[in-house]
């Protein structure tokens, strides 16, 4: 089943997987296939990102592209950092013409998070308008009303951030991007379940749900010193000094690590509104099968080669 018909089925019948998918720099089309090849028994889509964090990778649109030939059903992240109104929606067309369809919209993360700090913004737009504008190409025209025929039958989702303050605020953001046409929302890492949980009761009374599904994203790390990097380097997340220490002086960091992933994948899966799961693999392991296995999550499709067909 594609994307949209899991998230958007009256009954689900299990929980949604989705994952990141590595950035691509070298190795050509071999290097895609290796990253498809691990996630494809236990995801139903991957988000190819779009210049993560500020760096600079291969296209979002040439890796998505690349991923469908091998079987797996990409969500095309689009940021508006790095690009105006008139290429971001060369992008959305662009991958469309593909069959690429699933689009996540985001702000992006300022060009200091990054490796070339002097890199000029853009910002043309920002989130919500980037929704907005996904949603008028999908209707059927650019944003200057010329038309786009066919239209894209585009599946748009947003980010949004649990985990950060204004948190009394971040449903009301949440809303809106659904009025603005998303429909799923892949929430931000958060190793505060007290403020996933808050989010998620906030977000169904103000209406974000059920008008548009929550992921929330965990994390699968080696240690505790991924988790003091994310909790100094990384905008937006929090961890507790206890989670880090008791991950720090456990006999094995990594199992230790695990654990508190899977508590955190628990936690969410039972949250109102939430519909699945986004999972970060930092640790390119048996982790990711381990998870969705210990999560009761079935193995969902067979190894990618290309011009796959999933099952």
């Amino acid at each position: 089943m594609s994307l949209v018909e899991l998230l958007t089925a009256p009954d689900p019948y299990r929980p949604v997987v989705t994952a990141e998918f590595p950035a691509v720099d070298g190795g050509g089309l071999e290097a895609v296939a290796a990253h498809a090849a691990r996630l494809a028994p236990y995801v139903d889509a991957v988000n190819v990102t779009d210049n993560p964090a500020a760096h600079a990778h291969a296209s979002n649109v040439a890796v998505a592209i690349a991923v469908r030939r091998l079987g797996l059903e990409p969500v095309l992240q689009v940021a508006c950092r790095d690009k105006n109104r008139l290429a971001v929606q060369a992008d959305i067309a662009g991958a469309a013409l593909h069959g690429i369809t699933a689009v996540c919209c985001m702000t992006g993360d300022d060009t200091t998070a990054g490796d070339e700090p002097e890199a000029r913004r853009v910002f043309d737009l920002d989130g919500p308008q980037l929704v907005r504008t996904a949603a008028v190409m999908a209707g059927g025209s650019y944003l200057s009303g010329r038309a786009l025929t066919p239209a894209p039958q585009l599946f748009i989702g947003a980010v949004e951030n649990p985990g950060a303050p204004p948190f009394h605020e971040r449903a009301v953001r949440a809303l809106k991007k659904v009025e603005a046409g998303a429909r799923f929302l892949q929430l931000q890492i958060c190793y505060r379940p007290e403020r996933l949980s808050a989010f998620c009761e906030r977000a169904e009374a103000e209406g974000v749900t059920p008008a548009a599904a929550l992921l929330p994203t965990v994390a699968l790390v080696k240690g505790a010193r991924a988790l003091r990097f994310m909790d100094t380097r990384v905008p937006g997340i929090s961890i507790p000094q206890d989670v880090i220490e008791r991950v720090e002086k456990a006999p094995d960091e990594r199992e230790a690590s695990y654990e508190v992933s899977l508590e955190l994948a628990r936690t969410a899966l039972a949250q109102p509104g939430v519909r699945g799961i986004h999972i970060t693999d930092f640790r390119h392991d048996e982790a990711l099968g381990r998870l969705c296995s210990d999560l009761g999550l079935p193995t969902m499709r067979s190894a990618a080669g290309e011009d796959a067909v999933a099952v």
